[in-house]
């Protein structure tokens, strides 16, 4: 059974900076997209980043509109972990985030396409 554990979150200022961290377990995550997810209070999952089993830069990874520019995805297979790079945060990004995978290894922004969910990591950013 593949897992997923979140680390790095916390409270940070605004304009301040926040690594997120998804450790996976299994020999199989370089196979796998991976994605971050958040939900907000009294909000829908949100998608955030995704990024595919093979990418490369133009292709393969994908930002909701919201973050370009501030929050970059990116992953390291030796020691299988996913990472978050989150920059300029605005109080807007408060949530609780979630890592997620999918087998199948193609990046997708619909939360339904994935098989494996974390339990979340809070992100609080302060005004």
């Amino acid at each position: 059974q593949v897992q997923l554990v979140e680390s790095g979150g916390g409270l940070v200022q605004a304009g301040g900076s926040l690594r997120l961290s998804c450790a996976a377990s299994g020999r199989t995550f370089s196979s796998y997209a991976m994605g971050w997810f958040r939900q907000a209070p009294g909000k829908e999952r949100e998608f955030v980043g995704t990024i595919a089993a093979t990418s490369w830069i133009g292709y393969g990874i994908y930002y909701t509109d919201s973050v370009k520019g501030r929050f970059t995805i990116s992953r390291d297979n030796a020691k299988n972990t996913l990472y978050l790079q989150m920059s300029s945060l605005k109080p807007e990004d408060t949530a609780v985030y979630y890592c997620a995978g999918r087998a199948s290894g193609t990046a997708s922004t619909t939360g339904r396409d994935y098989d494996y969910w974390g339990q979340g990591t809070q992100v609080t950013v302060s005004s």
